[in-house]
């Protein structure tokens, strides 16, 4: 239950942020595979390899993300789900439900990023019926990229309300000698150039 809740988590606020009925696509895709393939191997409960379905998608799409086993070794996150089978296996669990979660995973992955940049076409392309279940999402964005943007439309307003003074003093220069405007000039603006 926890790697459910947390990749699920770390899957639908990462990669799919804003993409919320790609996401369902990705679980409707994913439950329907498992589905299909629980009776060749004789199994009836697939929420565990729902949530290894999920750990290997996750771990395809940080690859580069560090992470460590009981503090004995380090690893990327693509071995993740091979770490979770062997320590599954060495508790004496069948790896026929994390193998099978992974197969999905995989399939998924291939048909999703991987075979699209090979061909440019995209065969799990979410369908419109579901798309249209869901408002168009607007990211949510953090707290850091909201500070971003407010400091951005200070500075604008800001210029905007110091930009009138600067044409003032710009046409009073005009009629000053050339001596006489380099200070009016260097007064308003400083050393800076000023776009005209």
């Amino acid at each position: 239950m926890f790697f459910l809740v947390k990749y699920c988590k770390s899957l639908e606020e990462g990669s799919f942020r804003g993409r919320s009925a790609d996401f369902l696509w990705m679980l409707l895709f994913g439950g329907t595979l498992l589905t299909l393939l629980a009776p060749f191997v004789q199994i009836e409960f697939l929420g565990s390899s729902l949530t290894f379905m999920m750990v290997y998608v996750w771990g395809r799409r940080h690859q580069y993300v560090n992470l460590s086993f009981l503090g004995i070794f380090n690893f990327t996150a693509p071995y993740l789900p091979w770490v979770l089978l062997a320590f599954s296996v060495m508790l004496g669990s069948s790896p026929k439900v994390d193998l099978l979660g992974m197969v999905a995973g995989h399939a998924y992955y291939f048909l999703e990023d991987v075979y699209p940049r090979m061909t440019g076409r995209r065969p799990l392309k979410t369908p419109s019926f579901i798309t249209a279940m869901f408002p168009v999402d607007e990211p949510i964005r953090p707290a850091a990229e909201n500070v971003l943007h407010q400091f951005v439309a200070e500075e604008q307003q800001r210029h905007e309300q110091h930009q009138p003074a600067a044409e003032q003093a710009g046409e009073a220069a005009a009629g000053q000698p050339a001596e006489a405007a380099q200070p009016a000039a260097e007064a308003v603006g400083g050393d800076r150039p000023h776009d005209e």
